[in-house]
């Protein structure tokens, strides 16, 4: 990847989530830009979203991203000046997920080998 696509990204990133927050303060407070891909050529993008909350709540703002697809390819090519407004697709960070995931197993795990130790006051 070269700097001017990583510089792109990133400047996408910082400038959708500026306005996600800025303009959508409800829908967009759990809402967070986790990363961005940009193509070689500049046509076509991926932009990576986290969305806390429940299964429900995630599905539910994913569509509201998703209906204001065209709202933002047209105020990220108002930002971000570049020849031609890249196509971007949106897809959902799962890495949060898993970590949680993974941090809830390492908890049932640890709950299971910790040795269990008599309460403090009581006297053998």
């Amino acid at each position: 990847m070269s700097n001017r696509t990583i510089r792109i990204a990133e400047l996408v990133q910082r400038e959708l989530g500026a306005y996600l927050h800025t303009k959508y303060q409800h829908e967009a407070v759990a809402i967070t830009v986790a990363g961005v891909q940009v193509a070689p050529d500049l046509k076509t993008g991926k932009i990576f979203f986290s969305i806390l909350g429940d299964e429900e709540m995630v599905t539910d703002r994913f569509r509201w991203v998703s209906r204001k697809r065209k709202e933002i390819r047209r105020e990220l090519a108002y930002r971000v000046q570049i020849k031609h407004a890249p196509d971007w697709v949106f897809l959902m960070d799962e890495v949060i997920g898993r970590g949680n995931r993974v941090l809830e197993i390492m908890d049932q795990i640890d709950a299971k080998t910790a040795p269990t130790t008599p309460e403090e006051g009581d006297s053998a």
